[in-house]
């Protein structure tokens, strides 16, 4: 950071960076809105050149509802209709965007271009397979090309298909539409009718083969009756399928209640051999009368044991109540071997009982079945047989059942979509007038906008006084305006910019440059400068400009000043008053002249010293003893030392300079110059850190404005200049 004291800026009034500055913006559109209105009025301009030459397109709309297919009278129906299924929905909207569907509509509605046919009524084959093959192409084309203007849709959860056409002509927009949708119905039914068709082919041929395998099932039992002699006459022959399941079961529960009687008898067998106790007599015998008096005769069984111990627990075994006791139990014993005797006998009748009554039964369904004479194996094989013969017969009388439904159901029509709402004449559906001047307004602000950053990305120039103070952390010291080449003028004398602010002491100019030498004045209190080197980074910045300004500005302030022409190489300080021809710089450092024949006073507190003759180095020169002994001279003779140096950019002169002056000022054109070469100038004059300060010159103030800056030039703080 230079050393010195820094005026105050406006960056702590500033927002912090990062932060929303609406100002910031406000102020962007302010300088860019011309040129942003512009760009949007051209793209405006730009569409609506579009819509006036843009083919006019229309849609129609047709709506087709989706019905639950109706049923033949007295019909099973086969299919499965779900229409709640969204994948059946998609289904529907391929099938109306399908090449079969929309070249049905291409042909009826002759939208094909037909090709061009060959006059000569001699042509061979390969030209007539040429032509068919340039129809068919044709075909194709109309074919996406109705394609590409249909577009159909699900109308929200409801079962109902928008179809819409969008064409040049309106009236032939609603036809197309209307059109695609009869060709979904037509085809929905030629569908249905073609499934049918193809379900009652497919049984057709199934019933040849179930009629040919049923025959031969039959045959199969026939003969393996009549190898065995094995007939049906009588009341057998009539029984039907159910009474033949009557007697199989009256069968099965036989040999059921045998094989319990069996279990009983075997049971009670063994318990009479002592292999076996009542104690674990079975469940099934608890249901019966004998179970239950054997169980009465247990329970007293247990109860005189229980007595007989607790009576031999206090007394012996001869004791009379033991003795009571002990008789009892050998009744009960007794009754039980007796009670047991009595139903050995009733289960064992029981089993014969029921042994009978499945031998009858068997006997009675092999004479219902004509298997009398029939081992077991021959039995069964016969039963097989007949099983495979009911189930073919079963089978081939479903099957001709449902032939005979999909037969009538082809001829029956159902209608499973309807058109609800038949399209009419299209509306306008492109362009979008409304839409598209939107469109085009809000892309003509975009592009006026980024326009407009390009363009402050491309303005390198420095603006604000928040942006020098940012880069190269150097106050301004003061915003000097541009002024017209009007206002140079008094009483028809024209006159320089510099003499200005004589002419007008109350300017806005002569308050800037009055601003500039208070700041340069307090870039260091303790030691306020006296030799100030006035440069810039190019020519044609006001360099020399700002610094006979300053010069007259401290003369008129009663200070004596010395303004030296160090520009040698273009000495504008000495083309401005006339003394480019007089000795001056050059000639003093050379020896050639004295500092009494070189220096003119143009006022009794101004005094110049051109740049005098010329010189091919005049860094050699600037550089000297002498020059070193003429400053050290004039600032112990002069109040005030200004400098005028050449620009830091394409020579070194004002870098030697640099060390012999106690501040430099750094004079950049606003807007124009380079921030990147203003920052290498300075850091070339900023080794020993005596640059001062910078100057904005030729500050537009309208401009300027718009950046947010207050220049002294704003219209605002006209009441307190006069020019």
């Amino acid at each position: 950071m230079n050393a010195g004291f820094q005026i105050p800026t406006r960056i702590e009034t500033e927002p912090a960076e990062g932060k929303f500055d609406l100002r910031k913006y406000i102020n962007f559109v302010w300088r860019h809105w011309i040129f942003i209105a512009v760009v949007a009025a051209l793209v405006l301009f730009i569409g609506v050149i579009y819509l006036v030459r843009a083919t006019p397109l229309y849609t129609a709309t047709t709506q087709v509802l989706l019905e639950p297919p109706q049923k033949a009278p007295n019909l099973e129906s086969l299919a499965d209709s779900r229409y709640d299924d969204y994948s059946f929905i998609a289904n529907q909207l391929a099938i109306i965007r399908s090449d079969p569907l929309l070249r049905r509509v291409v042909i009826k509605e002759r939208l094909a271009v037909a090709p061009p046919t060959s006059q000569d009524p001699q042509s061979t084959d390969p030209s007539k397979e040429s032509a068919t093959s340039a129809e068919d192409e044709s075909v194709l084309d109309a074919i996406n090309s109705l394609r590409g203007a249909l577009a159909v849709s699900r109308s929200g959860q409801a079962q109902v298909l928008n179809i819409s056409i969008t064409w040049t002509d309106p009236a032939r927009a609603g036809q197309l539409a209307n059109a695609v949708a009869n060709a979904y119905v037509v085809n929905q039914l030629d569908a249905r009718f073609e499934s049918a068709k193809q379900a009652s082919g497919w049984l057709s041929d199934r019933l040849v083969e179930l009629r040919q395998q049923l025959r031969d099932s039959e045959e199969a039992v026939t003969r393996f009756r009549n190898e065995h002699g094995l007939t049906r006459s009588g009341p057998t022959v009539a029984l039907n399928d159910q009474q033949l399941a009557d007697l199989n079961s009256k069968l099965i529960a036989a040999r059921t209640d045998l094989a319990e009687k069996k279990t009983r008898a075997d049971f009670l067998a063994e318990v009479a051999k002592g292999k076996k106790t009542l104690d674990a007599l079975p469940d099934t015998f608890q249901s019966t009368e004998q179970s239950k008096v054997m169980g009465a005769l247990r329970g007293k069984l247990a109860d005189a044991s229980q007595r007989q111990a607790d009576l031999l627990a206090r007394y012996n075994s001869r004791h009379p109540a033991v003795v009571t006791v002990e008789a009892e139990k050998q009744d009960i014993e007794r009754s039980l071997a007796a009670e047991t005797q009595r139903m050995i006998q009733a289960v064992n009748g029981e089993y014969a009982l029921a042994k009978a009554r499945l031998v009858a039964t068997e006997q009675a369904m092999r004479e219902a079945t004509g298997q009398g004479g029939l081992n077991y194996d021959d039995s069964v094989r016969l039963r097989e047989l007949e099983r495979t013969a009911a189930v073919n017969k079963s089978l081939f009388e479903d099957f001709l059942q449902k032939a005979k439904i999909t037969d009538e159901q082809s001829t029956f029509r159902p209608r499973e979509a309807r058109i609800i709402m038949p399209a009419q004449r299209g509306g306008q559906s492109f362009p979008n007038t409304m839409r598209t001047l939107l469109m085009a307004l809000f892309i003509g602000l975009g592009l006026g906008v980024g326009g407009a950053m390009a363009m402050e990305m491309l303005n390198l120039g420095f603006t604000t006084t928040r942006q020098v103070e940012e880069l190269l952390e150097i106050p301004v010291l003061a915003s000097v305006a541009k002024i017209d080449k009007s206002k140079l003028n008094k009483d028809g004398t024209t006159f320089p910019v510099p003499f200005y602010q004589i002419h007008y002491p109350l300017s806005a100019f002569s308050e800037s440059i009055r601003t500039l030498r208070s700041g340069i004045l307090m870039s260091d209190v303790d030691r306020p400068p006296k030799v100030i080197q006035v440069t810039s980074t190019s020519p044609g910045e006001g360099k020399s400009t700002i610094a006979v300004s300053l010069a007259i500005s401290a003369a008129s302030a009663g200070q004596k000043v010395a303004l030296v022409d160090a520009d040698l190489r273009h000495p504008s300080t000495s083309h401005f008053f006339k003394l480019d021809q007089k000795t001056g710089l050059v000639d003093l450092l050379t020896g050639a002249a004295a500092i009494g024949d070189v220096i003119a006073f143009k006022s009794e507190h101004l005094g110049i010293i051109p740049a005098g003759a010329k010189s091919l180095n005049p860094p050699d020169i600037l550089g000297s003893e002498r020059m070193k002994a003429l400053v050290a001279d004039l600032k112990k003779n002069f109040d005030y030392v200004v400098i005028d140096a050449p620009p830091v950019g394409p020579v070194v002169d004002s870098v030697i300079v640099a060390g012999l002056a106690d501040k430099t000022i750094f004079v950049v054109r606003w807007a124009s110059t380079a921030r990147e070469r203003v920052q290498t100038a300075i850091q070339k004059l900023s080794v020993q850190k005596r640059v001062g300060g910078l100057v904005l010159n030729f500050v537009v103030p309208d401009r300027a404005k718009k950046y947010g800056s207050d220049t002294y030039g704003a219209r605002e703080y006209a009441k307190y200049y006069s020019e």
